[in-house]
This record gives structure tokens, sequence and C-alpha cells, in this order.
């Protein structure tokens, strides 16, 4: 496969996703601003900014007017689920020669209704659409896509962007310990929360909702779900051949996260939450760099960070 398809297909697969986890994060923290009159807004707000990778003008009074701004709306920002849906679909014309024509048009749909502003009765509605579209365009990839490079490619960057997502949910529970999403409402962003009953068969607790959404083997958003997934496709991309050790960088960031988040006490995750989602943030960052340097490293990667002119 042409490096520079490989690329628009790993793009697409992290693109979408980014949309879809940005909607489900966003719905639930506006949500909860607005039936909280407790929470500090403008604190609530620069948290959750810091969380998606944003930064924002210290002396600039937020609301949530502005993060729906920033984060949904914007075109030009990185970490908007506009800039996301604009991204899938101009990599979907750079790799039109792969791309079914069914996913194609639900991509340029989707970029093309995307709305420059969204009223504030509207924004679950919104939030909402955007998960369906998004869930449209991966069902069409995975009912009537081929098992090769091309399908593997588009599920590894699904994979990373949903572990990174995840994390990113996951952090913000610490945001304001008191006043912040309670887990229920977590699992419920995610669509977690029938699983997680038919699972632990009581109401969440702290230890037993984070294990799930981070330690669970048969839920396709838990964190480890996803990095095992991630390593599966690059394996079949590229089966293994060193006889001692791994020594593709990718599959190694992969594994040592992995392993950390297997083999450590949920109780010690709890602890310093923050910090370990920062580590599972991390770990996924490096892996696309790792990704991108072995299999198309003429271009740099896209970034959540706007460049500086």
């Amino acid at each position: 496969m042409l490096s520079r398809i490989a690329e628009s297909l790993f793009w697409i697969g992290r693109y979408v996703e980014r949309s879809d986890g940005t909607a489900r994060i966003l719905d639930v923290h506006l949500q909860l601003l607005l039936e909280d009159p407790w929470i500090d807004e403008d604190t609530a707000c620069r948290s959750l900014l810091s969380v998606m990778g944003s930064d924002v003008d210290p002396d600039h009074a937020l609301t949530r007017a502005d993060v729906l701004s920033i984060l949904a709306v914007d075109r030009s920002h990185p970490a908007s689920i506009a800039y996301s849906l604009g991204a899938a679909r101009e990599n979907a014309r750079r790799a039109r020669e792969v791309v079914s024509t069914e996913l194609w048009e639900v991509l340029n749909t989707t970029r093309a209704r995307m709305p420059r502003k969204v009223a504030p009765e509207k924004v679950h509605e919104f939030f909402g659409w955007v998960r369906e579209r998004s869930a449209l365009a991966v069902g069409i990839v995975e009912s009537s896509t081929s098992r090769d490079e091309a399908y593997s490619f588009f599920t590894l960057g699904r994979s990373l962007e949903r572990a990174d997502m995840t994390a990113r949910l996951l952090a913000t529970r610490s945001l304001t310990e008191a006043s912040g999403p309670s887990w229920t409402t977590i699992l419920r962003s995610v669509g977690a929360y029938e699983a997680y009953l038919r699972t632990y068969r009581g109401v969440p607790s702290a230890k037993n909702a984070a294990e799930f959404l981070l330690l669970d083997r048969l839920f396709p958003r838990s964190i480890l779900f996803a990095v095992s997934r991630a390593e599966k496709c690059l394996r079949d991309i590229e089966p293994r051949s060193d006889r001692a050790g791994i020594g593709d960088q990718a599959l190694r960031q992969l594994g040592q996260i992995r392993s950390e988040l297997e083999y450590r006490p949920i109780a010690d995750i709890l602890d310093d939450l923050q910090r370990h989602m920062d580590a599972v943030q991390l770990a996924t960052s490096a892996t696309s760099e790792a990704v991108r340097q072995r299999y198309f490293p003429t271009n740099a990667a896209p970034s959540w960070v706007a460049e500086k002119t």
C-alpha cells in the first residue's frame, strides 16, 4: 500500500473517533454546568479546555458558550469537532482510490452539514448528531471493508484515538472531585452504563467504574480493549520477525502502557488518576509518532495544537 494512502486511512480513523469522543465529553460537561449552579463556570471551563489540550486567554472569563465555540464549531481549532470532521473528509479525498463511495458520501455530507453555530437549546441534539454520523462512518467500514491493510490502518487510528479520548474523559473526573461528573454520568456518556450493570450488577462505584473503563477486555471503549486492538492491527500490518524482544517502537509503547495498566492495582490508579491518564495520552501520542516514522515518514503528523505564526 502507498504510504500516502495508509496515512490518510490512519487519520480518517483518528479524526472520526476524535469527533465522536469530543462530542461525548462536551455533552457530559456542558450539561453538568447547566444543571449544577454551584459549579464555578470559569474554572470548570478552563479545566475542561486544559484536558482537551487547548490554551485560552487567562484574562478572559470563560462560559459554556466559549467552550462550545472553541471545541465544537471552530473550523480552525485542531481539537474541535468541526476541524476533525473537515480533516476526515480531506483525508478521504486524498485516498479516494481506496475509500468506498459510501464512506466518502457520509464524510462529505457530514462536513457539508456541520453548522457554524449551535443554539443553546440544540446543544444536546447536535452532539447526538455528531455521534450518529461518526457511528455511520465506522459502520460502513466495519460492514463493507476487506480485512486487509486498509482496514488495519483505519482501525489502528481509531483504536489509538479511542484510548486517548477515554483517558481524557476519565481525566475530567478529577477536575473538581466534589462537583465533577459522577461515575454514572461518565459511564452513560460512552454508552457503557448498561454493559457495566450487566457486568457488575450494582450501582457504579469509583473502583468498579474505573476498572470497567480502564481494564475490561470485552467492552470496546475501555482503554485496555483499544490498546490491545491497536497492537493486533500493528501485527496484522507487519507480522513479527524479531527473534528476541519487540523491535517495533510502536508495539513497544503500546505493550508498556498495557502492562502498566494491567498489573497495577486499580486503587493505585484511582489515587492518582490524572497522572495515569496523562501517561496513556503520552503513550498514544508516542505510538502515533512511531507509526508515522515507520510507515509514512514524509509528512509532519497532524497536531491538536495550532501552529504558531
